[in-house]
């Protein structure tokens, strides 16, 4: 891409003023109508060191209601951000429903940086790459604009840029050693953009190269290229996105009607278990801690299974400091205006520590499916997008275990009424509870097709039968030991 680009015709001066004036009228306009039809926009800001990202976007967001943009620069990760996934920090930004995000450079910088020191070997720089593929392809596929830009000058321009910056006290602090090393390892640097902007280049999330030699010019083809992006966008809001086949290795699961119910265990063997595995989990913990590996644990189930109390029995042998809990309610209204995937991407944990999910981003197939909250095309690509969200998660590191509490429909009913007939279990009881249950039919087909798509080999389902709550929880006690010592052995 940037081997062949040939910069396109500068208009005369004249001309350029009017056009950009025509570009700031039009952005003014637009940003009402995307507030109104809801349209997220993410404009990355790419290039070469000093060529002129931060003043792009300081001119462009002149034409915008403060109240409807943000503009982050993407320094190097944190401590803290390295030891969450390489998507994490970036998924965090993405903007609100109505709204833009400019980011003055973002994961291609991290990545390219990365791969031209030598950071990454060519099996991760690959696996970076498909991760970035995918992110771009969930965002676009679920209603957000992309808009990309590499902002393109040779190698005497940046040198120029460069002196000129060195000689003024009050500019000197703007050229960082990495512009000066670029400059140093020009070609070296173009070959290794070149590769990355091919490679990432999508239909639905195109790289656009800007002629950046000239500020008012580069400034002009961003707006342009971002209005028309805008234009298109809004009237391309309704149509349905292609579903796509899953690519994932997945494991036979059995249907929920198959799955035995009459397993129990004596007070006295739980107590025995509870005790050995709860001291082997609290042991595991310390290890994880030390070797920094990521667990995830999600937990699905039909109302009064028995979740809380299954929870309970594994936080019990947990440290305090190295787990949360997290306890997924309908999204508040910040993260209903985003990807439903963030609100679980901004609550993951960091290396050596354990997320426990008590209901998941699986609501997206089920309760969102049922309920009527999404469109049958989304939850539909939502089997895939899942399994992708969870093979970042794997090739991060992680250790993901996903359990559905199973019991049947008459011991639902008895726990039902219990809750009602007890004063102190009647909060746990509500009305949508019942609701739910008339439903059980279709919730059973939705669970059913639900694990069915997204067992995969690397994150697998695990049904616990738990008519029998002190079963459950042994089970779901062995489970995760067994899933620990795999992963730390």
């Amino acid at each position: 891409m940037l081997q062949e680009w040939k910069a396109p015709k500068r208009p005369s001066d004249d001309e350029l003023q009017k056009r950009l004036v025509t570009a700031r009228e039009m952005l003014t306009a637009q940003q009402m109508q995307m507030k109104e039809k809801k349209l997220p926009v993410l404009v990355l800001v790419e290039g070469w060191g000093t060529s002129g990202k931060g003043f792009c976007i300081g001119q462009i967001i002149q034409n915008i209601d403060p109240r409807h943009f943000k503009v982050a620069s993407m320094a190097e990760p944190t401590e803290e951000e390295r030891r969450k996934p390489f998507l994490y920090r970036h998924f965090a930004k993405i903007p609100e429903a109505g709204k833009f995000v400019f980011l003055d450079s973002g994961w291609m910088d991290e990545v390219v940086n990365e791969r031209l020191h030598g950071k990454l070997t060519d099996e991760r720089y690959a696996m970076r790459i498909e991760s970035i593929r995918r992110f771009e392809r969930q965002l676009t596929d679920n209603g957000y604009l992309v808009m990309k830009f590499f902002l393109h000058i040779s190698k005497k321009e940046q040198a120029k840029r460069i002196d000129r910056l060195i000689e003024e006290k009050d500019t000197r602090w703007r050229v960082g050693r990495q512009d000066v090393w670029q400059n140093n390892h020009y070609e070296k640097c173009m070959e290794v953009f070149d590769s990355y902007l091919r490679s990432t280049s999508l239909p639905s999330a195109p790289w656009y190269i800007i002629d950046a030699k000239s500020k008012k010019w580069a400034q002009l083809q961003i707006l342009e290229i971002l209005t028309q992006g805008i234009h298109i966008a809004l009237e391309n809001r309704s149509l349905a996105v292609p579903l796509i086949q899953n690519v994932f290795p997945l494991v036979s699961m059995p249907l929920l009607a198959d799955v035995p119910l009459d397993q129990s265990l004596s007070e006295e063997e739980y107590k025995k278990e509870l005790k050995r595995l709860q001291q082997r989990l609290g042991e595991l913990h310390n290890r994880l801690y030390r070797k920094k590996v990521p667990v995830i644990i999600a937990y699905e189930g039909w109302d009064a299974a028995g979740k809380g109390g299954n929870i309970k029995r594994l936080t019990g042998a947990l440290d305090p400091r190295g787990y949360e809990v997290h306890p997924i309610a309908s999204p508040e209204p910040h993260e209903k205006a985003r990807h439903y995937l963030w609100r679980f991407w901004t609550r993951l944990p960091k290396t050596g520590h354990i997320a426990i999910f008590d209901r998941t981003w699986y609501g997206r197939v089920m309760v969102e499916r049922l309920e009527g909250f999404c469109t049958e095309n989304e939850w539909m690509r939502a089997y895939h997008e899942i399994n992708e969200f969870e093979k970042e998660l794997h090739d991060w590191g992680a250790v993901i275990i996903k359990f559905w509490v199973h019991i049947d429909k008459d011991t639902q009913l008895a726990r039902f009424q219990d809750r009602e007939n007890t004063p102190e279990k009647r909060w746990k009881i509500t009305e949508e509870d019942w609701r739910n249950r008339e439903k059980w039919d279709l919730y059973e087909e939705a669970v059913n097709e639900m694990i069915a798509k997204t067992s995969t080999e690397y994150a697998p389902w695990h049904i616990l039968q738990s008519v029998d709550k002190k079963y459950a929880r042994i089970q779901a006690l062995r489970i995760v030991v067994s899933e620990l010592e795999k992963a730390l052995s």
